[in-house]
């Protein structure tokens, strides 16, 4: 039995048919309803060499073979069609699904990165584990529970920041994942937030989501910005002070960075009030250097991070599921595997699309 998806080999992406994937022990076939495009699937097409060549280095692993065929695609919502050997069976056939982007086995899979066996999203089916199943409410729909992977990430970049009730975070580039930490920061109490993009489109984007002050950092300064409504009298709002910046008398600052590209942590270090949190959000695949007495002279905590725990992506669905966290806005687009191609094309200009979701099975 066969199926069609898009598959990435040696940096393209092409439109082919190909097997149905079985699932193995504790594991279930499920038939892919709607797949949201991810940044790092953006990444994967266009900078996969240095993608590899990174994770070779850091942790002496290979994610993929480019040399293989791969089917992309972590953000998805599908429908069980079949249990493998060894399941427990606790939803009925035909239930729709969310899954952490991960297969269990002795050697773990990262959905969206296997071969042919163990395709992702961007194909009409996928094997998911058993274990990692969590229903999707009725009154959710396919395309929206895609957005619980985007959301557990910036659940998981904002837990990293530890952003504390009174801070006044900044986020730097109203992507995918800056506007999720947005809705993130908003559904949490913390603000005022102030949000800067280049991009007309995503500062208007990152107004409806819940940012209270967006300014295009060509014309404006986010840290001016971030100065005119952080400015506290109470003594006990004041965020920690140092020696070399006395009477400094703002309440804390959480900076995010989600942009990604080459000088951005010096910019962010340069602009960033002291004492403040910067966390790294954005994934820069090139190398980058930045004046680490920047950070030493003000005190200021630098954080990395990526993906999420299982519990973050928990978190994320529950809250898209309660309506606490509505991202519905993010979704700008759907289409069939057909042109898929094309999407990630259009991806590439801010002012197109925010989110794309897929249709696999309108091939």
């Amino acid at each position: 039995m066969n199926m069609r998806a898009v598959v990435l080999q040696h940096g393209a992406l092409s439109l082919a048919d190909v097997s149905v994937p079985k699932p193995g022990a504790g594991e279930v076939l499920v038939r892919t309803l709607a797949t949201g495009i991810c940044g790092s699937d953006l990444h994967t097409v266009s900078h996969g060499e240095k993608l590899l060549a990174s994770a070779r280095a850091v942790a002496g692993i290979e994610i993929f073979d480019p040399a293989e065929r791969i089917v992309l695609g972590h953000e998805i919502c599908a429908e069980i069609v079949e249990y493998g050997p060894d399941c427990r069976k606790i939803h009925a056939i035909g239930t729709r699904v969310v899954s952490a982007p991960f297969i269990i086995r002795p050697t773990p899979v990262t959905l969206g990165f296997g071969t042919l066996e163990t395709p992702g999203g961007l194909g009409q089916y996928m094997v998911l584990s058993e274990a990692l199943l969590i229903p999707v409410p009725d009154h959710v729909s396919n395309d929206l529970a895609t957005l619980a992977e985007p959301l557990a990430v910036a659940v998981h970049a904002v837990n990293r920041g530890a952003v504390a009730g009174d801070a006044v975070p900044i986020v730097i580039g109203c992507g995918p994942i800056g506007l999720a930490i947005i809705a993130v920061l908003k559904s949490r109490g913390i603000g005022p937030i102030v949000a800067a993009d280049f991009s007309n489109a995503r500062r208007e984007m990152a107004r409806t989501l819940g940012a209270d002050v967006v300014v295009d950092p060509r014309e404006t300064s986010p840290y001016d910005a971030w100065r005119e409504v952080a400015a506290v009298s109470e003594p006990e709002r004041i965020a920690r002070q140092t020696p070399m910046f006395p009477g400094h008398a703002f309440r804390p600052c959480v900076v995010f960075e989600c942009v990604g590209a080459p000088g951005m942590i010096q910019r962010i270090l340069a602009g960033a009030p002291p004492c403040s949190k910067v966390v790294v959000v954005g994934l820069c695949m090139e190398e980058d250097r930045f004046q680490p007495t920047y950070a030493i002279m003000k005190e200021i905590d630098l954080a990395f991070c990526i993906a999420f725990s299982i519990e973050e992506f928990i978190e994320a669905f529950t809250q898209i599921a309660s309506g606490k966290l509505d991202v519905r806005p993010l979704i700008t687009s759907q289409i069939g595997l057909k042109d898929v191609p094309d999407a990630f094309t259009r991806l590439a200009n801010p002012e197109n699309d925010i989110k794309i979701i897929v249709h696999p099975q309108d091939a």
